[in-house]
């Protein structure tokens, strides 16, 4: 009996289906992706369009200057302490306070400062705070450039 010589097939791996299939999971991925483009917040500010105030009201109006410095109805406190801004206040209305509180503060003061005054105002009891604004140079109204509050 005559056995045969087992034939040896040559192995051979085939690749091409295989790139086929990355190609096509390639280009799958590349048109279904979404790229994100970052850019800055463009932010327009609101510019204050109160009501100006027409007739001078028994009213309390708090200074901030650029330095955090106060004054009160025009009178500058020595300190830019909370106490100090307090006392003045109190010796300004005494008791009454339901009278307009007004602040007004520089452009370039501290936040913080344009803060201790509210937070002042609101530990004394004031009920009407309002914060003085100008009115910008193109907006229209019968008397440009005069302080208004909101």
């Amino acid at each position: 009996m005559r056995f045969r010589k087992p034939t040896v097939e040559p192995v051979d791996i085939n690749l091409t289906p295989m790139i086929d299939c990355l190609l096509f999971l390639i280009v799958f991925l590349l048109l279904s992706t979404t790229f994100n483009h970052f850019s800055k917040l463009n932010i327009v500010l609101p510019q204050a369009e109160g009501v100006p105030i027409t007739e001078k009201d028994q009213r309390v109006e708090v200074s901030v200057q650029k330095d955090g410095s106060y004054l009160v109805n025009g009178i500058a406190l020595v300190g830019t302490g909370e106490a100090e801004l307090t006392s003045m206040i109190r010796q300004e209305t005494g008791d009454n306070r339901k009278l307009l509180f007004v602040i007004s503060a520089d452009a370039n003061t501290s936040h913080q400062s344009v803060v201790k005054v509210m937070d002042v105002a609101g530990k004394m009891g004031f009920l009407n705070l309002n914060i003085s604004t100008v009115v910008p140079a193109g907006a229209v109204s019968d008397t440009p450039n005069k302080t208004k509050s909101n």
